[in-house]
């Protein structure tokens, strides 16, 4: 029904290191989200610009379709590989990551006529936390892509999209961490940090 892609990356400039690879609470941050991910009944592909580092974690790992692209061309790239009529997008530096969220939102779309379902925080839409429908989302980014369009949402205005609005993403998740990312050094202490004091290893 739906693959789940990991979109890493290489090097963060902040980090200074690529973060998929630092141990969060002692476990590869990528390790962790594979381990969340995997209690769906789902596909589940990484996709990055380092393949070989990648290859020891076990999963099919792609590098981009068209090399560049930021964040656009890796939603290019998950749609493209995909072999499930949906993709659910994550962010490989989301450690608190939600499988029912991706698993409510899937439920939804297959049910529905929409192309994708984002959710959203009081800061907007988090569509590196998302679900897209593979047949109809793939032309559109591809096309935004090819008139050098570089935001992820600027092929949204042409596609069915639904969006959770902050309370219902919040009511789902049960947490306000869901979409926390992490960039720096202090962004991955504090994030453990908050792991440990809510139990949400």
């Amino acid at each position: 029904m739906i693959t789940v892609v990991l979109q890493a990356g290489g090097e963060s400039t902040r980090m200074g290191k690529d973060k998929a690879f630092l141990p969060f609470l002692g476990i590869p941050l990528i390790r962790r989200l594979m381990d969340r991910f995997q209690q769906l009944d789902a596909e589940l592909l990484v996709i990055t610009n380092n393949l070989p580092a990648y290859q020891e974690f076990g999963l099919p790992v792609f590098e981009d379709v068209r090399p560049g692209r930021g964040a656009l061309g890796g939603l290019l790239t998950a749609l493209s590989v995909a072999n499930t009529p949906l993709v659910g997008l994550i962010a490989v530096d989301m450690p608190f990551a939600s499988p029912q969220l991706i698993k409510f939102m899937a439920d939804r779309v297959l049910r529905s006529n929409w192309d994708g379902m984002i959710p959203s925080t009081a800061d907007g839409i988090e569509p590196l936390h998302a679900v897209y429908r593979r047949e109809t989302c793939l032309t559109l980014v591809e096309e935004a892509i090819d008139q050098d369009l570089w935001r992820m949402k600027a092929w949204h205005k042409n596609a069915n999209l639904k969006f959770l609005d902050s309370d219902e993403t919040l009511e789902i998740t049960g947490s306000e961490h869901t979409f926390l990312n992490l960039n720096t050094p202090e962004e991955f202490s504090a994030a453990e940090k908050i792991a440990r004091e809510l139990d949400l290893t």
